[in-house]
């Protein structure tokens, strides 16, 4: 018993040291904020007193002249038709895929899979390319190439839980008078609700936090999501807001932290269910 308990407190001591290396960059990051731009390259790890201490000032400077808050509205915009798109076409897709077998399925199943291990960097120059001959370049168009770049995982989770649904409970709504498309919304979408929040949380926090793809694809002169403003906080000659970067961050990871405290519940929940159906 004594074995146990040393080493179910040395698991705890070397979880509570990975979470504060986790945290703690976070926490610099809070701190340095409420700080003027000179003291946070001379003296990054001190907390604000009240020669450092600039109150609200990098946050006003982030929204009022970086646009900070439009960035906001533009990546609100994209993450939410994004995962919706996302959840609708990929949900369907998995379903006609894992009740519909055959050749051309297994194809799709296949492609989706083989999907995944495709790094962004071999694609990116064509897709920038071909995004902007397409018209692509827009908040709506980058929501279709995001769904093309997230069908796979999507795919990929809604395939092994629709497998897990008796086939039985659908063909019981069909002989009720359901057609195909009434059932999968009636019967099927309900059941599936776990893995909805689980895939939509997934997407979320990737769209949201990305920057590579609307860098690349986004008119920046007229469209700024924030990964792209705090980028361009950078100024020319090497200068750099150090104090709007820092306050540009927290607002930037405080709705992702509230977001994902609100539904670890259900990604719990999410894969909690999968392994007791599969």
């Amino acid at each position: 018993m004594g074995k146990k308990k040393l080493i179910r407190g040395a698991g705890t001591g070397l979880l509570a040291i990975i979470c504060v290396a986790w945290i703690l960059p976070v926490i610099i990051v809070l701190f340095n904020s409420f700080k003027s731009r000179t003291f946070i390259s001379l003296l990054p790890f001190e907390l604000p007193d009240a020669d450092t201490f600039v109150g609200f000032e990098n946050y006003l400077s982030a929204i009022d002249r970086y646009g900070f808050l439009d960035s906001v509205g533009w990546t609100v915009f994209i993450t939410v038709g994004s995962v919706f798109v996302i959840l609708l076409c990929c949900s369907m897709c998995a379903w006609f895929i894992t009740r519909v077998t055959n050749g051309f399925t297994k194809g799709m199943y296949l492609l989706c899979a083989v999907s995944m291990v495709v790094p962004f960097q071999m694609v990116m120059f064509t897709l920038s390319l071909v995004a902007d001959r397409l018209g692509l370049d827009t908040p709506w168009g980058i929501i279709i190439i995001y769904l093309g770049f997230g069908a796979g995982l999507a795919v990929f989770m809604f395939c092994g839980f629709v497998k897990t649904i008796p086939v039985e409970i659908e063909e019981a709504a069909l002989i009720d008078g359901c057609s195909p498309l009434r059932a999968f919304f009636s019967v099927v979408v309900p059941i599936m609700k776990p893995t909805y929040i689980s895939v939509g949380i997934l997407e979320a926090m990737w769209i949201w936090n990305d920057f590579l793809l609307p860098y690349l694809v986004l008119d920046t002169n007229e469209y700024k999501t924030i990964s792209i403003v705090i980028q361009f906080m950078k100024g020319s000659y090497g200068r750099v807001d150090m104090g709007a970067i820092m306050a540009a961050l927290i607002m930037a990871v405080i709705p992702v932290v509230i977001f994902y405290l609100a539904c670890q519940k259900y990604i719990i929940k999410g894969v909690a269910a999968g392994a007791v159906k599969g």
